[in-house]
């Protein structure tokens, strides 16, 4: 007797377009969809079509005024799935009714208070009340977390509320991608493109919130750095201070008019490369041509790019605040800082790094940890929590 096929509602408003969720979902899901026994329906605003395993719905969507952008995709998306017959409802953003929540970030309000340090607007309030009515709807069973960070900011924040079942899926990369490349070649072409030395010690940083990831603290550590290193690490590798010449990758989207005035201010601007937004093929070879990761994030529910550079056999350097702590072994494949480190701390450990023999079997440890975090996996475990919440869905 052939299994039953699942009709399954995947809700987003942005599918496969630029962003971590947006990309998380798309691989996600495309995968989930190969699956015969289910029938994968997303409803979105805007779209990137990757195959034909997946019917798209639109999702009509109000952003003026903006307190009803939210509240807007959860009306019109919650009234579009509930006039089709679906076996179970995946949430990728906040809905009024589903029966599975994935938080890409943590508890709105506790974003606004706690990491933007702002006081609440009509639009956050809206939002606020959106996630609230869905995480405390007894139909919502399985909630999601990308991290166990994002895990830990949910219980403290819904804990008593929603004592369903709280499960870490992380992303997954595609460690393969890297291997296609040829690494001397992209450290070539890259190098040359933003006239980097060949032997220059490459630090990068990808972001699309320079603020937010933290690239004034990294800055402020490189200039540590430059004013001269700690003399333990001078000692250990019996270095003078003018003997390592290095260089910072800026990659991404941020107020670039500001980090360079503070780059003038700390002495470091001629250490400063901003790159930009790069597409996907430049950013992977810029993985490539660099030497070490850095992003030291005020809050990151998980920090793809850290997992990516991983992928790519760079040791990273993440704070305490970034998700992806969670694949870090500090002195293995990367240091966590903590949120107390001063820059003589963080400048440390980027100059044990510049040791070579250090960096690639560092590197080497890196790649090897990114190989166990693959999307197959993710949409394994995923499968398997539809399976389940299919069994008792009731729709």
């Amino acid at each position: 007797m052939p299994k039953q096929v699942y009709r399954i509602a995947v809700a987003i408003p942005k599918y496969g377009l630029i962003g971590g969720a947006e990309q998380f979902v798309a691989e996600l899901t495309e995968r989930i969809a190969l699956n015969r026994r289910y029938d994968v329906h997303v409803f979105a605003n805007k779209w990137v079509v990757q195959s034909d395993r997946i019917t798209f719905h639109k999702v009509p969507l109000i952003t003026f005024p903006k307190f009803l952008t939210t509240l807007s995709f959860a009306w019109f998306a919650g009234r579009l799935i509930s006039k089709m017959n679906f076996d179970l409802v995946h949430a990728h953003d906040r809905l009024f009714d589903a029966d599975i929540f994935t938080m890409h970030g943590i508890p709105h309000r506790v974003w606004v208070r706690e990491v933007r340090g702002k006081r609440m607007s009509l639009y956050d309030y809206a939002t606020d009340w959106v996630e609230r009515t869905l995480v405390t709807n007894k139909k919502c069973r399985h909630f999601l977390a990308v991290s166990g960070l994002a895990k830990e900011k949910f219980l403290q924040a819904y804990g008593g509320t929603a004592p369903r079942m709280v499960q870490v899926v992380p992303p997954g990369v595609d460690a393969e991608r890297f291997q296609k490349l040829d690494r001397e070649l992209c450290r070539r072409e890259i190098r040359e493109a933003f006239r980097i030395g060949a032997d220059d010690t490459v630090i990068l940083f990808v972001s699309m919130n320079f603020d937010i990831k933290g690239l004034d603290r990294l800055m402020t550590a490189l200039a540590a750095l430059k004013s001269g290193l700690p003399n333990e690490i001078l000692t250990l590798h019996g270095k003078t201070k003018d003997s390592e010449k290095f260089r910072l990758l800026v990659v991404g989207k941020g107020n670039i008019g500001k980090y360079k005035g503070l780059a003038e201010r700390l002495g470091i601007a001629d250490q400063i490369v901003f790159a930009g937004i790069l597409e996907k093929t430049q950013l992977e070879k810029a993985y490539l041509a660099s030497d070490i990761f850095s992003i030291l994030s005020r809050f990151d529910t998980f920090g793809m790019v850290a997992l990516e550079a991983m992928a790519a056999s760079l040791p990273v350097i993440v704070s305490s605040n970034v998700g992806a702590r969670d694949m870090v072994q500090s002195g293995v494949n990367g240091f966590i800082i903590n949120e107390e480190d001063d820059p003589a701390e963080i400048s440390g450990k980027i100059a044990l790094l510049f040791d070579r023999e250090r960096r690639l079997s560092m590197g080497k440890e890196a790649y090897a940890t990114a190989l166990a975090y693959t999307w197959e996996k993710a949409a394994k475990i995923t499968e398997d929590i539809y399976e389940t919440a299919c069994n008792y869905s009731g729709r």
